[in-house]
């Protein structure tokens, strides 16, 4: 993916201040690859309908989730936000519509078929979701362990998931030994477990304080920007919408991630909005845009609603 593709150089300048990054690490971040599949969405939604009895959840909804982008989904509660996830999980079926996972129509798959789908898909809970009575190894090592892969290749694995999320050190602890934050962030090595280039992410910073959701949004921002995750992320917060829009991340020349802000050198074009109201959009595009919108009720949105 050329690193056009995800970003708008704004300007020449080699360097952001204080001369953190040179361009051909930035650059670096991003590997070329020449794929028409990129042109196939990673999740497709097709005026999709859901009703509960007498309540319409979904109202013909339609969007797109390309390679490599996260898709902010953003609205009050029951606005049809975390049921779009089950959809895409098969949790829930459509009334009518279609839902496409890698161009494939998933729409009418059977719980086999499903299984086979979900191996793609990353799954992040609200709650982080852990088995109380398991290690944060065992945690992390669920998956593998259900499908009999050899322990030896376990280990590594786990290490490598608990590193990414900067959990190492908590290998031999039990959840209630962990924080909220670190509960979550271990739920997240769990999912990332064989490299899903789909993740989900349903409200993952709910009940957490502002310094830890933003670190689980920096997790989201280097799946998004150093591993090519395609991702729904689905929020109430704004702080979300505000550091997963404007911030990337890259691997300075010493190998470390580090964040930069839109704007020093860089514009992202691989994040977009979708904010939600009663089963329908009411809002599809950028974060800019959306801040200039005249519509009340996303006035009163932003505003905290």
């Amino acid at each position: 993916m050329a690193l056009n593709d995800y970003l708008i150089h704004n300007s020449e300048t080699p360097a952001a201040p204080g001369g953190e990054v040179s361009e051909e690490a930035a650059e670096s971040t991003f590997a070329e690859v020449d794929d028409a599949a990129r042109a196939i969405p990673a999740i497709e939604f097709r005026e999709v309908r859901l009703a509960f009895d007498d309540r319409v959840v979904l109202d013909g909804l339609s969007f797109k989730v390309m390679k490599g982008e996260t898709k902010i989904i953003l609205g009050g509660s029951g606005c049809g936000k975390s049921t779009t996830i089950k959809l895409v999980l098969g949790l829930l079926k459509p009334d009518s519509g279609q839902i496409l996972v890698d161009g494939e129509d998933i729409t009418n798959y059977g719980e086999d078929e499903m299984m086979r789908v979900r191996k793609k898909i990353g799954m992040i809970f609200q709650e982080g979701a852990l088995f109380d009575s398991l290690s944060v190894y065992d945690n992390v090592a669920f998956k593998l362990h259900e499908q009999g892969v050899p322990e030896e290749e376990v280990e590594p694995e786990v290490r490598r998931m608990l590193r990414f999320v900067n959990l190492e050190d908590a290998i031999d602890k039990m959840p209630i030994e962990l924080s909220g934050g670190m509960r979550r962030r271990v739920g997240i090595a769990r999912a990332l477990v064989g490299d899903p280039k789909i993740v989900m992410f349903d409200e993952p910073t709910a009940g957490l304080d502002p310094p830890t959701a933003r670190t689980i949004c920096e997790l989201a921002m280097k799946l998004r920007d150093l591993e090519d995750v395609s991702s729904i992320f689905v929020t109430h917060e704004m702080n979300n919408l505000e550091y997963l829009s404007s911030e990337y991340a890259v691997v300075n020349d010493e190998g470390e991630v580090i964040f930069e802000t839109e704007g020093e050198r860089l514009c992202l074009i691989n994040t977009k909005v979708l904010m939600m109201r009663e089963g329908q959009i009411i809002f599809s595009g950028t974060d800019e845009t959306l801040t200039k919108s005249e519509d009340p009720y996303i006035h009163k949105f932003l505003r905290g609603h």
